[in-house]
């Protein structure tokens, strides 16, 4: 017979010396496994007469346990050493902070407003917002549109169906009417508070917004947003307009070349009043502003129409300023060389994976800017 106190030793010293679990592996295969040594002692029970059975079946299976015991201890302990040295070297400085996240992305619109809020407020400017819906006399009759003047058709207006007392409210064609508000709120603390905050002159505002016309191709859009300056104050002259609007596109454009030209025009709220160009190269299929020797029509604005300013209590003879208006999707097609406006409001996330800003975007050294 094995001796089966030897057999028992010897297993279980070759199980403690096992360096790696393949190793074990391979010892618990040799004797545990269908064809391993213990494995061959069970199976020689059957042919053992009965009382042999009774004395050596009690021996091989305590055997059997005891190498199993011993290599599950083993394995155990390997397996440790195996995840201690692993932990080891592929530690994880948890210390530092994790990459950020930069999902989502600003849109050019709403970069390009920050841009040009930014540039004003420098100057002085402050902000004043009033309601998108609006009635005739502060989108028409305050800003000295004619009864029969064009604008109020309904090719260029949306408007909204009567109300109970027969007047029938629009969208507004412009951020003008604010302009009107703050005006009148000067004169008269007693409006609605949610009317732009207002005050008597000086004054010198800036007013961005969403503004409505019945217009649609490559550069116009149902919806699209503004943004208006007005100074009222005494002494104010051209010249005053010229500075602050020229100061704006060479901060805007990030260059101190970009030329820039007057012309004379007609607006109903301003006298006299002019078209302001800048200088462009057409050339390559795109527009460089502050290069080549070609001109674009950028904006309008003039002097405060004497009208408008007896219209909402001031004294022309007292009062004088300027106001203008800007495209603000426009000028970010410019700026940042958007082909076409529509897309900016057709909600295609790829396009604003493109054409988006990074919330996270550090200010431009040059301007300032985010």
């Amino acid at each position: 017979m094995t001796d089966l106190t030897a057999m028992q030793a010897d297993l279980s010293a070759r199980v403690t010396a096992a360096a790696d679990l393949a190793a074990l592996e391979a010892i618990r295969v040799e004797a545990l496994g269908k064809q391993g040594s213990i494995s061959e002692l069970l199976k020689s029970l059957g042919k053992m007469s009965p009382d042999e059975r009774r004395e050596q079946g009690p021996k091989i299976n305590g055997l059997r346990d005891a190498v199993a015991a011993a290599v599950a201890a083993r394995k155990a302990e390997l397996e440790a050493a195996e995840l201690d040295a692993r932990l080891a070297a592929e530690r994880v400085d948890l210390t530092l902070p994790p990459p950020p996240e930069r999902k989502g992305r600003v849109h050019p619109t709403m970069q390009v407003l920050d841009e040009m809020i930014a540039v004003f407020a420098e100057m002085g400017f402050a902000l004043a917002e009033g309601p998108d819906i609006e009635d005739d006399f502060h989108n028409f009759t305050a800003l000295n549109f004619p009864p029969k003047h064009p604008a109020r058709e309904m090719h260029d207006t949306f408007w909204l169906p009567e109300d109970a007392n027969g007047e029938r409210k629009l969208l507004r064609t412009h951020t003008s009417p604010v302009q009107v508000r703050v005006m009148q709120q000067g004169q008269n603390r007693s409006l609605p508070a949610w009317i732009a905050q207002g005050q008597a002159p000086p004054i010198r505002v800036i007013v961005p917004g969403r503004v409505y016309r019945s217009d649609s191709d490559a550069t116009h859009t149902p919806m699209f947003h503004q943004l208006e300056g007005l100074v009222i104050d005494r002494n104010i002259h051209m010249g005053h307009l010229k500075w602050t609007l020229d100061a704006f596109i060479r901060r805007f454009f990030e260059s101190e070349n970009v030329g820039t030209r007057f012309r004379p025009h007609h607006f109903p709220f301003t006298e006299p009043s002019a078209e302001m160009d800048v200088q462009c190269d057409r050339s390559g299929g795109s527009i460089k502003i502050g290069e080549g020797t070609d001109f674009l029509e950028i904006l309008g604005g003039g002097m405060v129409h004497p009208n408008v300013l007896r219209n909402c209590g001031l004294d022309p003879d007292e009062w004088q300023g300027f106001a203008f208006g800007l495209g603000v999707d426009r000028l970010g097609m410019l700026k940042y060389g958007v082909p076409d406006l529509r897309d900016t409001f057709a909600a295609d996330t790829r396009w604003l994976e493109h054409w988006g800003f990074s919330a996270f975007q550090a200010p431009n050294p040059a301007t300032g800017l985010s």
